[in-house]
């Protein structure tokens, strides 16, 4: 196996090895004394030295407990498929990422400047707290945004070098949409006044110009988020069809960072939707159509869906049912039994008609996340990466028979259906992996009339994943830091039962939403340091054993010119437990 000085060269899937950590980790960095010099203990902290007075036991428990896995990987030539089988013996747990805030990169192609010096910081602290690395949001918009084929990488070329410095890895999300238009978005950003990142300029001149290049609902509105999966061969976005805008896009990506494409960055996430997610835009909350928990619209109005729909009918003898979709199926905001389609009893997705048309509507989206998928092998083929795909959470209404809320997504799974173990029999046909949310949630946590089903809608999506030997990677849904919320990962992280009692495997990863201000205000850091080391433990241990364990107690108080990085004062001092914690000020001169 090639040798590179920092760590193990990845190859294979998303399940394969992850890097042994560096073991530069554990010497003591300049740049990391300069920056807190006041303090030699919070300098050992960020640098990895920390040791408590059993650090020798510590470290040689560290040293057995190495990650070993054994993977068995068949590709075939480009254009062709890839069967991935995978056996992996975890012995050191799940290893954990943290996604960066969606505005690190500003539509101008720049490190915003609230990140500049705060994120080289925050990089150490995640280090030191255990972290393998962390997932960057690539943006169309922003580094396609001076004309096509115009490509900037400058910025995430600077923030893969941060990471680099940091001893940490990148996991890159190629996203084809925009930012501002999903649920969480606004929370994601350090600027919430500026979090809106579109698509490229001339992609939006494009769809002036075609508007059918827009997903459209029943209504009519169309939505600029992402390019319609029904436009995929359309040759009028500025001469090319979206399929080849994302291939040249991501050959591009590996051209400028292709030396670093399975060393520092290790994984890759095809966007293929809103959010990046492989489904519909069917709940809007950015545009003010949609709220929780609203049911959604079914997405197929543009001119090439309803050929398609049309043509879908005709092979079927049944020219009526391809003039549209459900007429009955109403408004973004219903509820299903305020609707004769989704309706408990006697719903017409029962129907003949309902089954014809939901299995049009789900089939085409799972041909575009294949086609997405094929075009990033071909693309990344070699290089090393793991390559996955994102499906959506969406948990309200999925204890309702017709799953409401995820039919119009395109999730063709209801009451006695599976509709993901279609696209896992996908994603296990060219080796890649899945990532899925809802990580923390439980089903009293949400309102009782919404029917929210987080848990179940986990566990089915973790079966289809096992059952095709498909790695999955886990994320949170929204940004918790509290006890609960890391037992609830916790539980999920390292196996459980699925709906039918069958054991299920561990995580293949698992990335923590998001660095924000927040991860170090208060207790946050500590606890978050805690359960990233029982998710590296590989079991699962209770609120009292975690007390005991040997992880400093952290405070940090951070003022809002932290992110700004005038002036560093940190001091160390005592709890009135006699507990050591750092008190952190970024202050403005």
């Amino acid at each position: 196996m090639a040798k590179r000085q920092g760590g193990t060269r990845r190859t294979g899937g998303m399940g394969s090895t992850r890097t042994t950590r560096r073991k530069e980790r554990t010497g003591t960095r300049s740049h990391t004394a300069m920056l807190f010099s006041a303090s030699k203990w919070t300098s050992r902290l960020l640098s990895g030295t920390f040791k408590t007075k059993e650090e020798d036991r510590v470290e040689d428990k560290s040293a057995r407990e190495e990650e070993v896995v054994e993977r068995k990987q068949s590709h075939v030539s480009a254009g062709s498929t890839a069967q991935q089988n995978t056996r992996v013996v975890r012995q050191t747990g799940v290893p954990v990422y943290v996604m960066l805030p969606l505005d690190t990169v500003s539509p101008d192609g720049t490190i915003t400047a609230k990140h500049a010096k705060a994120l080289g910081v925050g990089l150490k602290a995640l280090r030191a707290a255990g972290v393998e690395g962390v997932m960057v949001d690539i943006w169309w918009g922003v580094v396609e945004r001076d004309g096509p084929k115009k490509y900037d990488w400058s910025a995430y070329k600077r923030i893969l070098q941060m990471v680099k410095d940091a001893g940490l890895t990148m996991q890159a999300v190629m996203s084809f949409h925009a930012c501002g238009c999903n649920v969480g978005d606004q929370r994601g950003v350090l600027q919430p006044d500026k979090q809106h990142i579109p698509l490229p300029s001339w992609v939006l001149e494009a769809m002036n110009d075609d508007p059918d290049l827009m997903f459209t609902d029943r209504w009519g509105y169309r939505n600029p988020e992402c390019i319609s999966l029904f436009a995929h061969d359309s040759p009028t976005v500025a001469g090319r069809t979206p399929i080849e805008c994302y291939r040249d896009f991501m050959a591009s990506f590996k051209m400028a960072l292709g030396g670093e494409l399975g060393w520092t960055v290790t994984d890759i996430s095809i966007g293929c939707g809103p959010c990046g997610e492989l489904r519909y835009p069917s709940y809007p909350e950015g545009s003010g159509r949609w709220r929780f928990p609203g049911i959604g619209e079914f997405m197929c109005y543009d001119k090439r869906a309803l050929i398609g729909l049309a043509s879908a009918a005709s092979e079927v003898g049944r020219g009526e049912w391809g003039s549209g979709g459900p007429h009955d199926a109403g408004s973004y905001n219903d509820w299903p039994d305020n609707t004769g389609f989704f309706a408990t009893t006697q719903g017409n997705w029962e129907s003949e008609y309902g089954d014809f048309f939901l299995k049009w509507y789900s089939g085409e989206l799972i041909s575009h996340g294949e086609r997405m998928v094929e075009n990033a092998f071909n693309v990344f083929a070699g290089t090393g990466v793991h390559l996955s795909i994102k499906l959506a959470g969406v948990h309200w209404w999925y204890n309702c028979r017709s799953h409401a809320a995820e039919l119009a997504a395109g999730y063709y799974n209801t009451y006695g259906r599976d509709g993901y173990d279609a696209i896992a029999e996908m994603c296990a046909k060219w080796g890649v992996g899945l990532n899925f949310t809802c990580m923390e949630m439980q089903d009293h946590e949400h309102p009782f009339e919404a029917q929210c089903g987080p848990e179940g809608l986990l566990r089915q999506v973790r079966a289809a994943a096992a059952r095709h030997s498909v790695p999955l990677a886990g994320e949170n849904a929204l940004t918790r830091f509290d006890s609960e919320a890391y037992n609830r990962i916790l539980q999920n992280a390292h196996g459980g039962l699925d709906n039918y009692g069958i054991p299920l495997p561990p995580l293949a990863s698992f990335t923590f939403l998001r660095l924000l201000p927040e991860l170090f205000e208060g207790w946050n850091l500590t606890e978050f340091m805690k359960f990233v080391n029982r998710m590296a433990d590989g079991d699962q241990v209770t609120d009292k054993m975690s007390a005991a364990m040997d992880v400093p107690n952290v405070r940090m108080t951070i003022d809002e010119s932290w992110l700004e990085g005038d002036t560093e004062e940190p001091k160390e001092s005592l709890n009135a437990s006699g507990q050591r914690f750092v008190l952190f000020k970024f202050s403005r001169r």
